[in-house]
């Protein structure tokens, strides 16, 4: 059947006794095998924090543009800071948005021999001077929507016949969230242009709050693209290419797209990204039998390279891929690989 609009579920119903709590874990684990893409209510989330979070980020965005070139992502070996229009690629495309790169702050690791690759992303954020209260409600957020994320993956884990704490070790120590404050400004004029190219995420779970009102998310369902506007009082959730390989493709990492606004308007969105350690390797879900019997097996995407056992090894990937300004400051030796 064709797909209107993607499904709608209230989290909360998890503490709304155990027969509601196994309804929820059975319609989110139905939802992200056929589709790979929700809206989730009932998620705590208070309102004060996402109006808080809204209004920080178009500050952030009204700055003077020398200052947020000051913490421009060529300074951070980390991938972390401001990318102004036109310095992301995405699916060989120019992404037609600005953002902000924020992760967890944390020591930097010196490269060295047998040191891997990927713990050069561990390291300290740029926060622009204009915005001191930017960095309290950021953190916030993020250790929030985390707990929704662990929550999520939890019941997941349930619904598939596997212990609820399957996932728990591979986030407990070093998860590796990140979260980007971006802002796309109108290009479309009608005919859509591309605020970012067609992709499936490369993590675990996405949480994505759009303004109030404004649309762009589209989501492929049976070769056709849905239209994923921002519900009131939701996130949208979907599902990365690391809980599919965890699933064996039980669990979908559905393509999706972003849609430039239309010139004279603009959009702020804020997706984040809940993933494990850098070191760590996804748990093989040993799921029930009936649900082996209907793994899809991993998304074939002749765009990108097999999704890899590490998640460290993909984040970089993806950033090298993503980001060549910053390799060639920063990583030259990864650029020559």
């Amino acid at each position: 059947m064709p797909l209107e609009s993607l499904p709608v579920l209230d989290i909360s119903r998890l503490n709304a006794g155990p027969e509601e709590a196994a309804r929820f874990r059975e319609e989110l684990r139905d939802a992200m095998h056929d589709v790979g893409f929700i809206y989730l209510a009932g998620h705590g989330i208070p309102q004060e924090l996402t109006d808080a979070m809204l209004d920080v980020s178009r500050r952030f965005f009204d700055l003077p543009e020398e200052q947020k070139l000051a913490i421009e992502n060529i300074h951070s070996p980390q991938f972390r800071g401001y990318t102004r229009v036109g310095g992301e690629i995405t699916d060989g495309g120019v992404d037609w948005r600005e953002q902000i790169d924020i992760g967890v702050e944390r020591d930097t690791v010196q490269p060295g021999p047998g040191v891997p690759d990927y713990w050069r992303l561990e390291g300290p954020n740029l926060w622009p001077e204009g915005l001191p209260g930017m960095r309290e409600t950021v953190t916030e957020w993020t250790e929030r929507l985390s707990a929704v994320s662990l929550d999520l993956l939890r019941a997941l884990a349930v619904s598939l016949g596997a212990p609820e704490d399957t996932f728990d070790a591979a986030f407990a120590a070093q998860a590796f969230p990140m979260l980007k404050i971006v802002r796309y400004p109108g290009e479309s004029d009608p005919e859509p242009k591309q605020g970012v190219g067609s992709h499936r995420d490369g993590g675990v779970l996405t949480l994505l709050l759009v303004e109030p009102g404004k649309g762009g998310l589209q989501v492929e369902h049976q070769g056709e693209w849905i239209d994923a506007p921002q519900v009131p009082g939701t996130f949208v959730v979907n599902i990365g290419e690391m809980l599919e390989l965890a699933t064996n493709g039980y669990l979908k990492a559905t393509l999706h797209r972003v849609i430039s606004p239309l010139r004279g308007t603009d959009r702020i969105s804020l997706p984040f990204f809940f993933n494990p350690a850098l070191d760590a390797t996804m748990p093989r879900l040993a799921v029930s039998p009936e649900f082996q019997a209907r793994a899809r097996g991993l998304s074939v995407d002749p765009s990108n390279s097999p999704i890899l056992q590490t998640y460290g090894d993909n984040a970089l990937r993806y950033r090298v891929r993503a980001h060549p300004n910053v390799v060639a400051v920063h990583h030259p030796d990864l650029a020559a690989g």
